[in-house]
């Protein structure tokens, strides 16, 4: 993407969400961190209790909804760090804003982060935002990609500098689903894919207390899941930068996403079973390669 990496071990979205522990964060010993989903306006998100450990199978599900601070309080936590590593900003659109209008959201919270992001990514996957996963079908995903590829040309042109344009997407796709995404990514000039977020499936968590809830699964159970996604995203895109995301929870997890395509890691849910040394053992599996 243009980006030189310290090393490919990031910080998934999600756990920062509204930028306010850039610094902290960064001394763990990330390559990147991704901070985020942030909306055009501060949101509560979805009703308490929305986020549950399912512990014998290191996994979690979450229906946070995108609670965050919303694009004014985000913006000034970001010039508030002193880090200057590379950053990339995820938005997202508000829950009450109609999905025949989400664009107007994204090409707002891109117009907002687009001096502050290394990077920015475009969330369309999140389970627990009602239609949002709908802007992942055909056309509703051209006229998105469309608009936004039209307002980084101008703020290209405006700051003279071209912040690479990153997709993430769901691990509840089918192979025709996979082919036409990989398709709009090419033919809108989209610089990423992050394979994947959470997955709405319960396939390896049956009959766990609390493995009926609403809101998406991350951790170990999503692994081969998520990763069949990025392998057959690679397939259509050799040459669009991959980053792997979903059930890493362990140097060898990272491995089996790099050797299925991922350029870069993302690391979120593994933290909170692993703690830091996950990321170091990360980064020295793919120094092993």
């Amino acid at each position: 993407m243009g980006l030189k990496f310290p090393n490919p071990v990031g910080l998934a979205a999600g756990l920062d969400k509204d930028a306010a522990h850039i610094d902290g964060l960064a001394r763990m010993g990330f390559g990147f961190i991704e901070v985020g989903t942030v909306t055009p306006r501060p949101q509560p998100g979805n009703a308490k209790p929305r986020l549950f450990r399912l512990a014998k199978k290191q996994a979690i599900i979450n229906r946070f909804g995108f609670n965050n601070v919303g694009l004014d309080a985000f913006v000034a936590n970001l010039r508030a760090a002193r880090w200057k590593g590379i950053l990339g900003i995820n938005i997202g659109k508000n829950a009450d804003t109609p999905v025949e209008h989400a664009a107007d959201d994204y090409a707002v919270g891109l117009e907002r982060v687009y001096p502050d992001a290394s990077y920015v990514t475009i969330n369309i996957s999140s389970p627990n935002t009602k239609g949002l996963r709908g802007l992942q079908d055909k056309d509703a995903l051209d006229a998105l990609l469309e608009r936004l590829a039209r307002v980084r040309q101008r703020l290209a042109a405006l700051f003279d500098r071209r912040v690479p344009l990153v997709l993430k997407v769901a691990p509840d796709l089918d192979s025709s689903q996979i082919e036409s995404i990989a398709a709009a990514v090419v033919r809108h000039g989209i610089d990423g894919v992050i394979a994947t977020n959470t997955s709405l499936s319960r396939e390896g968590v049956e009959g766990l207390p609390r493995a009926t809830e609403a809101g998406g699964l991350s951790g170990a159970p999503i692994l081969e899941r998520s990763t069949n996604v990025l392998r057959e995203l690679k397939k259509h895109l050799p040459d669009t930068t991959l980053i792997g995301a979903g059930g890493i929870m362990s140097g060898a997890d990272a491995a089996a996403k790099f050797d299925a395509g991922a350029a870069l890691v993302q690391l979120y849910s593994g933290l909170v079973y692993r703690g830091p040394e996950l990321i170091g053992e990360c980064v020295s599996a793919y120094r092993a390669k």
